[in-house]
Order: C-alpha cells, then sequence, then structure tokens
C-alpha cells in the first residue's frame, strides 16, 4: 500500500500553479509517495503531472465534479489517461440524492458515467461521510449505494473518521466493503470538552492499530490517504504528524 496524502487538507495553499507546486513540493518533503487531487485551482493536467513526476509523486485519486461526471465523462477519463490516475472520484451524494423521494435516482443518473469510466480501465470512486449510514427506504443509504452499483462500478473511498462518526464500526465496514476500497482516507477523531474534532493519524482516539490490520486482511487497498479536513495551526504540520506516526508503524 501507497502512503499519501489528500490535497483537500491543504486547499488552501493551492489555489495558484505556484503555489501548487510548492505545496506538492512540502508533501513530497515530508514522504508522501502520493496525492490525491481535490480543491485544487486550476492548472492543465499536463503541467500537474510533469509536477508530480519531477517529485515522485504519483496521483492517485481525484475528487470531481458531479456536473464533470454526468456531462464531460470521455473529457474527464482523458485527463486521467494524462495524470496517470485509475480512480475517478466523487466526494459525496448531492443533498436532493438524500432523500427518500431522490435516491432512486442517483443510480440512474450515473450508471452510464460509471461504466464508461470503467470501459476505460478505470474506476468510479464514491466517498463517505456519515449520512451514508441513515436509514432511507429501510436502509442505510451506503447498503443502498453497494446494491445498486457492482464493485466493477463503483468502489468506496472509505473515510475512517466519517465511519467513526456515524456510531458504526471501522473494521466491520472494511470488512463489509472489502472489494470496493482501493483507496483509504486516513483520519483520526479527538475530542474537545463535548465536541468531536478531526485530529492527525493516531493523534486522536480511534484504534488505528486495529483499523490498519483490517485493511491489511482486506487485501484490496491500493493507496492509504491521510486527510485533515480541519486542523489546529498548519495543515503541513498535521500531514508531517500523521506521516511520522504511520511512518513509526511501517507505512510509508
Amino acid at each position: 500500500m501507497k502512503l499519501g496524502a489528500q490535497l483537500y487538507t491543504v486547499r488552501s495553499y493551492l489555489q495558484t500553479e505556484t503555489d501548487i507546486r510548492r505545496s506538492l513540493e512540502r508533501i513530497a518533503k515530508i514522504g508522501y509517495t502520493s496525492i490525491q487531487v481535490s480543491a485544487m485551482g486550476s492548472i492543465p493536467p499536463e503541467t500537474l503531472r510533469r509536477v508530480c513526476d519531477e517529485l515522485g509523486l504519483t496521483i492517485a485519486l481525484t475528487h470531481v465534479s458531479a456536473d464533470r461526471l454526468l456531462n464531460d465523462t470521455e473529457a474527464l477519463i482523458r485527463e486521467h489517461e494524462i495524470l496517470g490516475c485509475k480512480y475517478i472520484g466523487l466526494g459525496a451524494l448531492a443533498e436532493k440524492y438524500r432523500t427518500t423521494e431522490w435516491y432512486e435516482y442517483f443510480a440512474r443518473d450515473f450508471r452510464k458515467a460509471a461504466a464508461a469510466i470503467a470501459d476505460s480501465g478505470k474506476l468510479f470512486m464514491y466517498h463517505n461521510h456519515n449520512f451514508e449510514w441513515q436509514k432511507i427506504g429501510g436502509k442505510r443509504l451506503i447498503e443502498r449505494l453497494i446494491e445498486d452499483f457492482s464493485p466493477q462500478e463503483m468502489g468506496i473511498t472509505l473515510d475512517t473518521y466519517w465511519v467513526q462518526a456515524a456510531g458504526a464500526d471501522v473494521c466491520e465496514w472494511i470488512a463489509k466493503l472489502a472489494d470496493r476500497i482501493h483507496c483509504v482516507h486516513l483520519k483520526d477523531m479527538d475530542v474537545r470538552g463535548m465536541e468531536q474534532v478531526m485530529a492527525p493519524v493516531m493523534a486522536g482516539n480511534m484504534n488505528f492499530p486495529a483499523i490498519l490490520e483490517a485493511i491489511k486482511r482486506a487485501g484490496t487497498t491500493e493507496y492509504l490517504l491521510v486527510e485533515q479536513d480541519t486542523c489546529e495551526g498548519s495543515p503541513f504540520d498535521c500531514l508531517e504528524t500523521s506521516y511520522r506516526n504511520l511512518a513509526a508503524l511501517g507505512y510509508r
């Protein structure tokens, strides 16, 4: 498994080509060997690939807009060919699909794009939050998603923090989704009084030794991607703390 950084963590530092290069240099210097592209400003895919190649970074996964997935699928696939990126991700269900009235249309709307991505040798990846564990129509949304799309049509970018925030067992869901979790977001949970907060990996209270062992048992994960949506202090420092903690366990 390759250890990478989810660039959403440093999104404020990714809005110009100059800052993108600077940020990627810092991430490579920490020791990460792969990245997920998310919340990045405009940069030609050829330029981004060249910078990553120079720094020894693999582009593991992206998060792209639903509009591009639905209406610009072939161009999106071509861009991912340039990036050398196999996994094309959606960050969340739009709110309209999170309801009993509208969920049924999600598969109808996205299946054509998912099939085109699969035909190209890539895979559509869906990233969970906590709301996917809410039941609509008697089933959890996550259960409906994996019923409606085969593992060849849709993988799951499992986010450890959000599974925990849903009150679900992270290790149990790693096992349940074992054939889909080619990419996993590693994110820890700490508390400040009564408030849950995000923390660097192994700096919070989640059982990461057990989580990492469950991921190894699942046997399908290619990329472990460190993410921290909100940081106390520098997001680069948070990424470095996570990297050091994981490197001490042999993950690099």
